[in-house]
């Protein structure tokens, strides 16, 4: 036991970021890490050390939180799309606004592509990393994020361009 502590200290901080990064809520990061922590606790004898043990507990994190997300849809209204235009995504996220409209346009995403985006950009993971998580290569990785980037590039063009035949 004093050793699962000595992990759920070094890396709660992490997982919860990383989870953060996914929700931007942190209510329901706190609770997502906490369950996280829950689950690798019951499941550590089953950890082979395959991989870091951070990627372990990210893929629960993950997976927790993703189920969580599908219990949440059958409560909430469907949502309204409406997106900004900018071409360079990582710059517009410093702009607020710019940046609200990245995040619609990513809300809109099929997967895998919004997980990867989200994986590389919030929480910061890289490509290595990420194809850990998918069990793929680190090509597979660098291709989806760029195919994730260009979806939404094209997104925020189109709405641009409705916006501009709108006058606004």
């Amino acid at each position: 036991m004093n050793d699962f502590e000595e992990i759920y200290n070094a890396y709660f901080r992490d997982i919860y970021l990383f989870v953060f990064s996914l929700s931007r809520n942190e209510t329901v990061a706190e609770e997502i890490t906490q369950e996280t922590f829950f689950k690798a606790l019951k499941k550590i004898d089953s950890f082979k050390g395959q991989c870091k043990i951070s990627v372990w507990l990210c893929q629960i994190a993950k997976n927790t939180y993703f189920s969580y997300v599908e219990k949440q849809k059958r409560f909430e209204p469907e949502r309204v799309l409406e997106k900004a235009g900018q071409d360079d995504i990582e710059a517009a996220l410093m702009d607020k606004d710019t940046a609200l409209g990245i995040h619609k346009a990513l809300h809109h995403l099929n997967e895998p592509y919004k997980e990867v985006f989200t994986l590389r950009v919030f929480g910061e993971l890289s490509f290595a990393q990420i194809s850990q998580l998918f069990e793929k290569t680190e090509s597979w990785a660098r291709v989806t994020f760029y195919r994730a980037k260009q979806k939404i590039q094209d997104s925020l063009k189109e709405e641009q361009g409705n916006d501009e035949m709108r006058g606004y």
